[in-house]
């Protein structure tokens, strides 16, 4: 699963999350983690495409 977590690890933090925020701010704070896991991704697709071209231009 993510991170090396299992189901039962997940539906602790689940329930920890719930009790903490509340179940009505839960879906704002989901959304709010899948943008920054996109631009998370797209900064490390960024990453590799530099890397990709410089390592082109050098071996050219």
């Amino acid at each position: 699963m993510l991170f090396g977590l299992g189901w039962p690890e997940v539906t602790i933090i689940a329930i920890v999350a719930i009790l903490i925020f509340g179940p009505k701010k839960i879906p704002e704070l989901g959304g709010a983690l899948g943008k920054t896991l996109r631009g998370f991704k797209e900064g490390m697709a960024e990453a590799d495409d530099e890397a990709t071209d410089h390592d082109a231009e050098r071996d050219g």
